[in-house]
């Protein structure tokens, strides 16, 4: 086997390879850095702008969207402009017709009703409505009747009396009177027969003895005739008070047994019957009740936050069948009863013709009246607890913080938070559910 020697590579293939596998050296290019971050950041700017321009169009579209959701018609709302002006606070309420005077007649005493008319019936004042008998009132009626009878032949007994005492006492007196003269006589004749020393001493002494003793007796019986007469006359004046009480007693008793007739005690109708015709009935139960068709009021029912507001004399209108009176305050009951209160009013001038009981009216009473005030008309939804209204700019509604005052029927008052011609919705925006703007579309 031949064995060939390899050969040490020459400069001219060394050339040749070279030129086989080239170098990338001569396409490196040196550059500056500055211009590279420059370019850099422009992109970052560009970048960073798209994406702010991309949330402005998001926060763009969410507002839309909100705001889409919250898209009034302008026919459906109501709006009122804010102006000032008179205002008239006022309240309204509903109320009925009712007489004012209506009578109801009660039983004096227990017995048995028997009426005289029905139900609607036109009575005069004085008619006879219905009688009831009473045998335990009429008995005891006559037995007071014969008390009184009694005490009054006592009475007389006692007159008889006192003038036979009077006599008899005068009677003494005059004895008395008589022993005076007589004892005088007897002293003059004593006298005279101890001038002439035909009697002892001793018996003209007797004598005068017998005129002293004669005037004390009459002097004594004089003073028993005034204090007997004094206490006949006091026994006189008890007797006087005793029939002068059964006659209170008897008068009363007859007053209840001739309102055992039961009498209409005003000109009007009757209203109803308030026990079943021949009822036996207890004293003071109500029998019937009359209606003076002749002279109404209205009572009507408030909230009670009027209640102190409203007062007897105050100005009120009364609307009735379309027509309104003119009416004033008479009375406001001072009784709360289920967050009302109950006040009454009257015609302030000839009430109308042919009024019936119970009618429906529609009250309206004027509490302020002031010059301007800052006010918008009101809604259904609006009262002075309100604290934000929707005011209508342009195209937008936006919710405004506002403080209100007085409420009227018709308008409320602006304490602030608005101006004169903002424009303000007033009709329920509960729909709205309290969001900040909404959009209003015509």
């Amino acid at each position: 086997m031949k064995i060939t020697a390899l050969r040490k590579p020459t400069a001219a293939t060394e050339s040749t390879a070279g030129d086989s596998i080239r170098s990338t050296t001569a396409q490196d290019v040196a550059r500056d850095p500055t211009p590279r971050d420059a370019q850099r950041r422009r992109k970052l700017l560009m970048a960073a702008g798209g994406a702010a321009l991309v949330a402005m169009a998001l926060v763009w579209l969410v507002r839309g969207w909100l705001a889409s959701n919250h898209t009034v018609p302008l026919e459906r709302l109501r709006i009122a402009t804010v102006s000032r002006g008179h205002f008239v606070r006022d309240v309204a309420a509903q109320g009925t017709v009712i007489a004012a005077v209506s009578p109801t007649v009660f039983a004096t005493a227990p017995g048995t009703i028997m009426y005289q008319v029905h139900a609607g019936d036109a009575v005069k004042r004085g008619a006879v409505l219905a009688t009831l008998d009473s045998p335990a009132l009429r008995n005891e009626y006559d037995r007071e009747r014969a008390t009184l009878a009694g005490v009054e032949a006592a009475l007389a007994r006692e007159q008889i009396e006192i003038r036979r005492q009077n006599l008899l006492n005068q009677q003494q007196a005059d004895l008395a009177d008589v022993q005076i003269r007589a004892a005088e006589r007897e002293l003059a004749r004593a006298q005279a027969a101890w001038e002439s020393r035909a009697i002892a001493e001793r018996d003209l002494r007797k004598a005068q003895d017998d005129v002293s003793t004669a005037r004390l007796n009459f002097d004594h019986a004089k003073a028993t005739a005034g204090l007997e007469r004094d206490s006949l006359q006091l026994d006189l004046r008890t007797r006087r008070l005793e029939r002068d009480r059964q006659a209170l007693v008897v008068a009363n008793l007859a007053r209840r047994v001739d309102e055992l007739t039961v009498r209409s005690p005003v000109d009007g109708t009757v209203a109803n019957l308030a026990q079943p015709e021949r009822a036996n009935v207890a004293e003071n139960a109500p029998l019937v009740t009359v209606v003076d068709l002749g002279v109404f009021e209205i009572e009507f029912q408030v909230a009670e936050t009027y209640a102190t507001e409203i007062r007897p004399g105050m100005a009120a209108e009364i609307a009735l069948d379309g027509r309104t009176y003119a009416g004033t305050v008479t009375s406001i009951s001072p009784e709360v009863r289920q967050s009302q209160v109950t006040g009454r009013l009257k015609f302030a001038g000839e009430a109308p013709p042919a009024l019936r009981q119970n009618q429906r009216a529609s009250v309206r009473i004027v509490l302020d009246e002031r010059d301007g005030v800052l006010a918008f008309d009101r809604g259904a939804s609006l009262d002075e607890l309100t604290r934000a209204v929707y005011v209508v700019r342009g195209d937008r509604a936006i919710r405004t913080p506002v403080q209100l005052g007085a409420a009227s029927i018709a308008k409320i008052e602006v304490l602030s938070g608005l101006a004169e011609k903002d424009r303000v919705i007033v009709s329920d925006t509960g729909d709205f559910k309290g969001a900040p703007e909404i959009t209003v579309v015509d």
